[in-house]
Protein backbone atom coordinates (compact mmCIF):
# COMPACT_ATOMS: atom_id res chain seq x y z
CA UNK A 1 0.00 0.00 0.00
CA UNK A 2 0.94 3.44 -0.58
CA UNK A 3 3.53 2.11 -3.61
CA UNK A 4 4.55 4.72 -6.30
CA UNK A 5 3.81 3.23 -9.71
CA UNK A 6 5.04 5.32 -12.75
CA UNK A 7 2.69 5.15 -16.20
CA UNK A 8 4.28 7.19 -18.13
CA UNK A 9 7.84 9.72 -18.25
CA UNK A 10 6.12 12.11 -15.99
CA UNK A 11 3.33 10.70 -14.49
CA UNK A 12 2.66 8.41 -11.42
CA UNK A 13 -0.21 6.87 -9.15
CA UNK A 14 -0.18 6.27 -5.48
CA UNK A 15 -1.66 2.53 -5.09
CA UNK A 16 -3.63 3.34 -2.00
CA UNK A 17 -7.88 3.02 -1.25
CA UNK A 18 -8.33 5.83 -4.07
CA UNK A 19 -5.36 6.36 -5.84
CA UNK A 20 -3.52 9.40 -5.56
CA UNK A 21 -2.30 10.95 -8.90
CA UNK A 22 1.42 12.23 -9.52
CA UNK A 23 2.21 15.20 -12.74
CA UNK A 24 5.70 16.18 -13.12
CA UNK A 25 6.58 19.50 -14.80
CA UNK A 26 9.35 19.85 -17.21
CA UNK A 27 11.72 20.96 -14.35
CA UNK A 28 11.40 17.19 -12.48
CA UNK A 29 11.09 19.08 -9.18
CA UNK A 30 7.84 20.70 -9.28
CA UNK A 31 4.71 18.14 -9.31
CA UNK A 32 1.21 18.59 -8.64
CA UNK A 33 -1.28 15.86 -7.13
CA UNK A 34 -4.21 14.59 -8.43
CA UNK A 35 -6.53 14.03 -4.93
CA UNK A 36 -4.72 13.65 -1.78
CA UNK A 37 -6.33 10.57 0.06
CA UNK A 38 -8.77 10.26 2.82
CA UNK A 39 -6.94 11.48 5.69
CA UNK A 40 -3.98 13.21 7.25
CA UNK A 41 -2.21 9.96 7.85
CA UNK A 42 -2.72 9.48 3.72
CA UNK A 43 -0.91 13.30 3.49
CA UNK A 44 2.04 12.42 5.54
CA UNK A 45 2.62 9.29 3.42
CA UNK A 46 2.55 11.16 0.29
CA UNK A 47 4.83 14.18 1.85
CA UNK A 48 7.33 10.89 2.72
CA UNK A 49 7.13 9.91 -0.97
CA UNK A 50 7.55 13.50 -2.09
CA UNK A 51 10.10 13.95 -0.37
CA UNK A 52 12.29 11.20 -0.84
CA UNK A 53 11.92 11.51 -4.72
CA UNK A 54 13.05 15.65 -4.54
CA UNK A 55 9.69 16.79 -5.84
CA UNK A 56 8.42 19.83 -4.49
CA UNK A 57 4.20 19.88 -4.25
CA UNK A 58 3.12 23.13 -6.38
CA UNK A 59 -0.69 22.12 -6.35
CA UNK A 60 -3.42 19.36 -5.18
CA UNK A 61 -6.20 19.07 -8.45
CA UNK A 62 -9.25 17.87 -6.72
CA UNK A 63 -11.50 15.33 -8.64
CA UNK A 64 -14.08 15.89 -6.57
CA UNK A 65 -15.01 16.53 -2.59
CA UNK A 66 -15.79 13.16 -1.34
CA UNK A 67 -13.66 12.92 1.78
CA UNK A 68 -11.48 9.86 0.32
CA UNK A 69 -10.15 12.04 -2.23
CA UNK A 70 -9.86 15.15 -0.23
CA UNK A 71 -8.67 13.81 3.38
CA UNK A 72 -4.98 15.07 2.58
CA UNK A 73 -5.67 17.87 1.83
CA UNK A 74 -5.21 20.22 4.76
CA UNK A 75 -2.62 18.38 6.21
CA UNK A 76 -0.34 18.82 2.58
CA UNK A 77 -1.74 22.66 2.66
CA UNK A 78 -0.29 23.59 5.95
CA UNK A 79 2.66 21.60 5.73
CA UNK A 80 3.66 22.99 1.98
CA UNK A 81 1.45 26.19 1.52
CA UNK A 82 -0.04 24.16 -2.01
CA UNK A 83 -2.67 25.72 -3.53
CA UNK A 84 -5.91 23.33 -3.84
CA UNK A 85 -7.85 23.08 -7.11
CA UNK A 86 -11.59 22.46 -7.38
CA UNK A 87 -14.64 24.29 -9.10
CA UNK A 88 -18.02 24.74 -8.10
CA UNK A 89 -20.07 23.04 -6.52
CA UNK A 90 -17.34 20.70 -5.39
CA UNK A 91 -15.37 23.79 -4.04
CA UNK A 92 -18.31 24.44 -1.71
CA UNK A 93 -18.20 21.11 -0.39
CA UNK A 94 -14.39 20.89 -0.35
CA UNK A 95 -14.43 24.43 1.86
CA UNK A 96 -17.48 22.73 3.97
CA UNK A 97 -17.42 19.37 3.88
CA UNK A 98 -20.09 19.39 6.49
CA UNK A 99 -22.21 19.47 3.37
CA UNK A 100 -21.13 15.43 2.12
CA UNK A 101 -22.56 14.23 5.41
CA UNK A 102 -25.60 16.75 5.50
CA UNK A 103 -26.31 15.79 1.68
CA UNK A 104 -26.43 12.22 1.90
CA UNK A 105 -28.52 11.95 5.36
CA UNK A 106 -31.19 14.77 4.48
CA UNK A 107 -30.40 16.72 7.12
CA UNK A 108 -28.29 17.40 9.86
CA UNK A 109 -25.96 14.45 10.51
CA UNK A 110 -25.61 12.72 13.55
CA UNK A 111 -22.05 11.78 15.35
CA UNK A 112 -22.27 8.21 13.95
CA UNK A 113 -21.99 10.10 10.04
CA UNK A 114 -19.41 13.32 11.10
CA UNK A 115 -15.97 11.03 10.92
CA UNK A 116 -13.27 10.98 8.55
CA UNK A 117 -14.61 8.74 6.28
CA UNK A 118 -17.93 10.72 5.14
CA UNK A 119 -16.10 14.38 6.30
CA UNK A 120 -12.95 15.92 5.57
CA UNK A 121 -11.44 18.71 7.36
CA UNK A 122 -11.99 22.10 5.14
CA UNK A 123 -9.35 23.15 3.04
CA UNK A 124 -8.88 26.40 1.18
CA UNK A 125 -9.63 25.84 -2.25
CA UNK A 126 -9.07 27.95 -5.75
CA UNK A 127 -10.61 27.72 -8.70
CA UNK A 128 -9.42 26.08 -11.84
CA UNK A 129 -9.64 29.16 -13.51
CA UNK A 130 -6.82 30.76 -11.70
CA UNK A 131 -3.92 31.93 -13.31
CA UNK A 132 -1.75 29.47 -11.80
CA UNK A 133 -3.45 26.32 -13.11
CA UNK A 134 -0.84 24.15 -14.95
CA UNK A 135 -2.44 25.12 -18.22
CA UNK A 136 -1.22 22.25 -20.33
CA UNK A 137 -4.03 19.90 -17.95
CA UNK A 138 -6.87 19.31 -19.70
CA UNK A 139 -10.01 19.20 -17.12
CA UNK A 140 -12.54 16.84 -18.45
CA UNK A 141 -16.18 16.94 -17.01
CA UNK A 142 -17.05 13.73 -15.59
CA UNK A 143 -20.28 13.84 -13.80
CA UNK A 144 -23.10 11.22 -12.54
CA UNK A 145 -21.12 9.72 -9.45
CA UNK A 146 -20.98 13.05 -7.63
CA UNK A 147 -21.99 16.63 -8.85
CA UNK A 148 -19.58 18.03 -10.83
CA UNK A 149 -16.33 15.30 -10.91
CA UNK A 150 -13.71 16.14 -13.39
CA UNK A 151 -10.96 14.02 -14.28
CA UNK A 152 -7.61 15.18 -16.02
CA UNK A 153 -5.51 14.66 -18.79
CA UNK A 154 -1.67 15.25 -18.31
CA UNK A 155 0.17 16.45 -21.81
CA UNK A 156 1.75 12.99 -22.34
CA UNK A 157 -2.06 11.61 -22.84
CA UNK A 158 -2.58 9.87 -19.42
CA UNK A 159 -6.24 10.50 -18.16
CA UNK A 160 -6.96 10.31 -14.45
CA UNK A 161 -10.90 8.82 -14.66
CA UNK A 162 -11.48 9.35 -10.49
CA UNK A 163 -14.54 7.57 -9.55
CA UNK A 164 -16.26 7.18 -12.69
CA UNK A 165 -15.90 3.37 -13.22
CA UNK A 166 -15.07 0.83 -10.59
CA UNK A 167 -13.24 -2.30 -10.64
CA UNK A 168 -14.95 -5.53 -11.28
CA UNK A 169 -14.68 -6.79 -8.39
CA UNK A 170 -15.91 -4.24 -5.98
CA UNK A 171 -19.10 -3.98 -8.33
CA UNK A 172 -19.10 -8.64 -7.96
CA UNK A 173 -19.11 -7.54 -3.93
CA UNK A 174 -21.20 -5.04 -3.47
CA UNK A 175 -23.30 -5.15 -6.41
CA UNK A 176 -24.62 -1.16 -6.22
CA UNK A 177 -21.90 1.82 -5.94
CA UNK A 178 -22.31 5.52 -5.29
CA UNK A 179 -24.25 7.67 -7.72
CA UNK A 180 -25.73 10.80 -7.30
CA UNK A 181 -27.38 11.32 -11.34
CA UNK A 182 -27.96 8.05 -12.87
CA UNK A 183 -28.41 9.98 -16.42
CA UNK A 184 -25.38 12.07 -16.42
CA UNK A 185 -23.68 8.82 -15.29
CA UNK A 186 -24.53 6.60 -18.31
CA UNK A 187 -23.94 10.00 -20.31
CA UNK A 188 -20.12 9.88 -18.98
CA UNK A 189 -19.36 6.35 -19.26
CA UNK A 190 -20.72 6.77 -23.20
CA UNK A 191 -17.99 9.52 -22.84
CA UNK A 192 -15.20 7.51 -21.55
CA UNK A 193 -15.91 4.54 -24.01
CA UNK A 194 -15.20 6.44 -26.93
CA UNK A 195 -12.11 8.38 -24.96
CA UNK A 196 -8.48 7.00 -26.25
CA UNK A 197 -5.20 7.83 -23.97
CA UNK A 198 -2.09 6.50 -23.61
CA UNK A 199 -2.78 4.86 -20.03
CA UNK A 200 -6.42 5.41 -17.58
CA UNK A 201 -5.92 5.62 -13.95
CA UNK A 202 -9.17 5.30 -12.52
CA UNK A 203 -9.19 5.49 -8.53
CA UNK A 204 -10.67 2.48 -7.79
CA UNK A 205 -10.16 -0.31 -10.65
CA UNK A 206 -6.29 -1.00 -12.12
CA UNK A 207 -4.65 1.35 -14.23
CA UNK A 208 -5.19 0.03 -17.88
CA UNK A 209 -4.56 1.16 -21.48
CA UNK A 210 -8.00 -0.21 -22.43
CA UNK A 211 -11.12 0.79 -20.31
CA UNK A 212 -13.50 0.05 -22.65
CA UNK A 213 -14.53 -3.75 -21.27
CA UNK A 214 -14.89 -2.34 -17.67
CA UNK A 215 -16.84 0.57 -18.62
CA UNK A 216 -19.42 -1.97 -20.46
CA UNK A 217 -19.79 -3.77 -17.20
CA UNK A 218 -19.98 -0.68 -15.05
CA UNK A 219 -23.06 0.42 -17.48
CA UNK A 220 -24.42 -3.22 -17.18
CA UNK A 221 -24.19 -3.22 -13.49
CA UNK A 222 -26.87 0.19 -13.37
CA UNK A 223 -28.83 -1.32 -15.64
CA UNK A 224 -29.19 -3.84 -13.79
CA UNK A 225 -29.50 -2.11 -10.88
CA UNK A 226 -32.23 -0.29 -12.40
CA UNK A 227 -34.22 -3.50 -12.96
CA UNK A 228 -33.89 -4.84 -9.53
CA UNK A 229 -35.64 -1.85 -8.17
CA UNK A 230 -38.48 -1.61 -10.92
CA UNK A 231 -38.97 -5.22 -9.82
CA UNK A 232 -39.06 -4.49 -6.26
CA UNK A 233 -41.83 -1.63 -6.77
CA UNK A 234 -44.27 -3.82 -8.48
CA UNK A 235 -46.35 -2.96 -5.76
CA UNK A 236 -46.61 0.44 -4.28
CA UNK A 237 -43.97 0.70 -1.53
CA UNK A 238 -42.21 3.32 1.14
CA UNK A 239 -38.41 4.53 0.01
CA UNK A 240 -37.57 2.53 3.56
CA UNK A 241 -39.04 -0.85 1.90
CA UNK A 242 -37.27 -0.33 -1.13
CA UNK A 243 -34.02 -0.07 0.37
CA UNK A 244 -34.62 -2.82 2.64
CA UNK A 245 -35.66 -4.84 -0.07
CA UNK A 246 -32.29 -3.44 -1.87
CA UNK A 247 -29.85 -4.61 0.90
CA UNK A 248 -31.91 -8.27 1.21
CA UNK A 249 -31.24 -9.12 -2.37
CA UNK A 250 -27.65 -7.63 -1.78
CA UNK A 251 -26.97 -9.14 0.94
CA UNK A 252 -25.76 -5.65 2.01
CA UNK A 253 -24.96 -5.45 5.92
CA UNK A 254 -26.87 -2.49 7.40
CA UNK A 255 -25.17 0.36 9.30
CA UNK A 256 -25.31 4.33 9.25
CA UNK A 257 -22.78 4.73 6.40
CA UNK A 258 -24.37 2.45 4.15
CA UNK A 259 -27.27 3.31 5.25
CA UNK A 260 -27.08 6.92 3.83
CA UNK A 261 -24.70 5.93 0.72
CA UNK A 262 -27.13 3.27 -0.78
CA UNK A 263 -29.56 4.92 0.29
CA UNK A 264 -28.84 8.18 -1.64
CA UNK A 265 -28.60 6.12 -4.80
CA UNK A 266 -31.35 4.51 -4.20
CA UNK A 267 -33.11 7.57 -3.92
CA UNK A 268 -30.81 8.93 -7.17
CA UNK A 269 -32.28 5.87 -9.54
CA UNK A 270 -36.07 6.49 -8.33
CA UNK A 271 -35.77 9.90 -9.45
CA UNK A 272 -33.69 8.29 -12.72
CA UNK A 273 -37.12 6.19 -13.22
CA UNK A 274 -39.42 8.14 -12.19
CA UNK A 275 -38.38 11.09 -14.66
CA UNK A 276 -38.48 8.72 -17.57
CA UNK A 277 -41.78 6.74 -16.96
CA UNK A 278 -40.98 3.72 -15.35
CA UNK A 279 -41.92 4.67 -12.05
CA UNK A 280 -44.71 6.86 -10.58
CA UNK A 281 -45.61 8.28 -7.34
CA UNK A 282 -48.96 8.27 -5.08
CA UNK A 283 -49.49 9.93 -1.85
CA UNK A 284 -51.31 7.78 0.44
CA UNK A 285 -52.19 8.17 4.25
CA UNK A 286 -49.23 10.72 4.72
CA UNK A 287 -46.60 8.55 3.33
CA UNK A 288 -45.29 8.72 -0.42
CA UNK A 289 -45.68 5.51 -2.05
CA UNK A 290 -43.42 3.99 -5.40
CA UNK A 291 -45.06 1.92 -7.94
CA UNK A 292 -43.51 0.24 -11.40
CA UNK A 293 -45.75 1.68 -14.16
Amino acid sequence: MYELVQVSDRCYYINCPAKIGIYCCEDGENIYLIDSGNDKDAGRKVRQILEKNGWRLQGILNTHSNADHIGGNRYLQGQTGCKIYSGGIEAAFTKYPVLEPSFLYGGYPCKDLRHKFLMAQESDVTDFSDAGFPKEIEVIPLPGHFFDMKGFRTPDGVVFLADCISSRETLEKYGISFIYDVGAYLETLDMVEGMEAAMFVPAHAEAAVDVKELVRYNRDKVKEVAERILSICREPLQFEGVLQKVFKEYGLAMNFEQYVLVGSTVRSYLSWLKDNGKLTVAFQDSMLLWQRT
